[in-house]
């Protein structure tokens, strides 16, 4: 796999990965859903560990296309958790005002 595609597919997977907690009523994306549904600091959670899935294949690529995962201080940490908070905001709007509005319409 060359390097454009391994970011591609990085990009791909991590626009996925951020938006799944929103998407899905499942505990953990395994479990059966809760009758009540799933709390907000559940979601959260999914999607930190989400993060941590996302890095751990991140540097699993970096490796597989480079041959060495390079060191990294804690402000590239900060910017990849900010950058997955962006891709997570289309399944944070739905879940949170358009799937309300859209119930609304029916």
């Amino acid at each position: 796999m060359g390097m454009t595609a391994a970011v591609i597919a990085l990009f791909l997977l991590a626009l996925v990965a951020a938006n799944l907690p929103w998407l899905t009523e499942r505990r953990l994306l395994l479990l059966a859903p809760p009758a009540e549904g799933k709390r907000e600091w559940l979601r959260l959670l999914e999607w930190l560990l989400l993060f941590g899935v996302a890095g751990l294949l991140a540097a699993g690529l970096e490796y597989q296309v480079i041959g060495e995962i390079y060191a990294q201080d804690w402000e590239f940490w900060v910017v990849n958790l900010c950058l997955f908070a962006v891709f997570a905001l289309p399944g944070f709007i739905y879940h949170h005002d358009l799937r309300r509005y859209l119930r609304k319409r029916r």
